[in-house]
C-alpha cells in the first residue's frame, strides 16, 4: 500500500501569500529550549544530556489557513432549520472512505463546474458514485502554491453541482484549489453587477440547506488513480470550530485494488 500526502505544508508564509492569508510559525530552537528549562525548573545545561533543551513551535493561523475540512457551521449558523454542526460535532465516519478523483482541469480558470461536468468526468473513468464516496475535484491549481495567483484562480464548483453530489449520497468532498467556489473576485463582480443574492459564495451556501463538509487546499491529486483508493481526512478537533486543519492522505493499494 502506498500512502500519498494530499496536504499542503503549514509554514511561515512569505510574500507569495496575501498578508490577510498568511500563517505565522515561530520556531524556538534547542538553545531557547535550554533557556526555558532553566527558567522553569532551574535545570542547567550540565544537567541535560545534549547540553540543549527541546525544540518548539508557536503557530498563529486561521483554521482555514492550510489543508482543512469545512464544517456546516462555516456556511451559516443553521442548516436545514437546525443549529449547524461545528467541526468537533461531525461523525468521524465521514472522514474516511473510498475516494474518487473528478478531473476538471480543462475548465476555464474562473469557471464553476456543473453537474454535467461531473457526469462527464465520471463517464471518462467508468465510475458511478456511491453513497459516502469522497469526491476529490482536480483543478491543477496546487501547481500555483506559493504564488498570489493561487488565491484568485479556479476553477471551482457550482452550487448546482454541489447539490448534485449531495443527491448522490456524497457527504465529504474536496478540491486542490484555495476554495470550493469559483474565484470570489469573479463572483463578487457578478453579484454587484446583477444585484443578485444567489451568486457570491453560492456553492458554500448550499450548506445552509443540506449538511455536508468539504476540504480545501488539497494537493497532489495527479498522483492518484481515478478510483481504487481510500481517503483519510480527520480534522483537528477544534471546539465550536468552523473548520479543522487536517493531514489528508490517500491509501492506494499496490495491486490497484481497493486499499
Amino acid at each position: 500500500m502506498r500512502i500519498i500526502d494530499l496536504s499542503v505544508p503549514l509554514e511561515n508564509d512569505g510574500a507569495g501569500v496575501p498578508r490577510w492569508a498568511r500563517n505565522r510559525v515561530k520556531y524556538q530552537g534547542h538553545r531557547f529550549g535550554r533557556f526555558v528549562i532553566r527558567l522553569l525548573f532551574g535545570v542547567r545545561s550540565r544537567h541535560l544530556r545534549t547540553g540543549l533543551g527541546w525544540a518548539n513551535e508557536m503557530i498563529a493561523m486561521s483554521t482555514h489557513g492550510t489543508t482543512h475540512v469545512d464544517a456546516p457551521w462555516h456556511y451559516g449558523p443553521t442548516c436545514a432549520g437546525r443549529p449547524a454542526r461545528t467541526i468537533d460535532e461531525i461523525p468521524l465516519e465521514w472522514f474516511y472512505g473510498p475516494g474518487v478523483v473528478l478531473d476538471i482541469r480543462h475548465l476555464a480558470p474562473d469557471a464553476a463546474a456543473s453537474s454535467d461536468d461531473f457526469r462527464d468526468a465520471l463517464t471518462r473513468i467508468g465510475h458511478v458514485l456511491q453513497p459516502r464516496d469522497i469526491v476529490l475535484v482536480q483543478t491543477g491549481n496546487d501547481r500555483l502554491l506559493g504564488s498570489r495567483t493561487y488565491f484568485s484562480r479556479g476553477p471551482g464548483v457550482s452550487d448546482e453541482a454541489t447539490r448534485w453530489l449531495l443527491d448522490q449520497g456524497v457527504r465529504l468532498s474536496g478540491i486542490d484549489a484555495w476554495g470550493w467556489d469559483r474565484p470570489l473576485a469573479a463572483q463578487a463582480r457578478e453579484a454587484r453587477r446583477t444585484g443578485r443574492s444567489d451568486v457570491f459564495w453560492s456553492a458554500h451556501y448550499v450548506g445552509v440547506d443540506h449538511e455536508y463538509c468539504h476540504m480545501e487546499r488539497l494537493a497532489n491529486l495527479d498522483q492518484l488513480p481515478p478510483v481504487g483508493f481510500q481517503v483519510c481526512a480527520f480534522p483537528v478537533k477544534v471546539k465550536r470550530g468552523s473548520a479543522g486543519p487536517a493531514r489528508v492522505v490517500a491509501l492506494v493499494a499496490e495491486t490497484g485494488g481497493r486499499a
